[in-house]
């Protein structure tokens, strides 16, 4: 009898881990966004980037890369970009699904506000 009950609580706990959303530590989706190397302008992306964490754009955490721009949001959740490298400096935020700025909008970081 106890064989089973530790079976059946056991099944139970995988079930709750299974089906748990891991889209709590993540937003969903796409961040697009262009920099410039080399004289070529490339397209950079996050796909399901981390939640309320800065994230430093690689592409650009040098200090003699020019900045990031043309953010294009299409995650689930607000990005706010800041101009500087780990969330600092002058920041602004895209919303949801469908937020994106221009060419003149640099940055270096970014984090996902869910």
């Amino acid at each position: 009898m106890r064989l089973r009950h530790a079976i059946g609580g056991a099944l139970g706990a995988l079930a709750l881990i299974v089906t748990v959303p891991t889209s709590a530590n993540a937003a969903t989706g796409q961040f697009v966004f262009t920099y410039n190397r080399d004289g070529k302008t490339i397209e950079g992306r996050l796909h399901d980037p981390k939640a309320r964490e800065c994230i430093d754009l690689d592409e650009v955490a040098k200090p003699d890369s020019t900045p990031a721009h043309s953010p294009r949001n299409r995650t689930n959740s607000i990005a706010t970009v800041y101009t500087d490298l780990e969330c600092e400096g002058e920041s602004f935020a895209l919303k949801a699904h469908s937020g994106y700025g221009g060419e003149g909008l640099k940055f270096r970081s970014v984090v996902f506000n869910q």
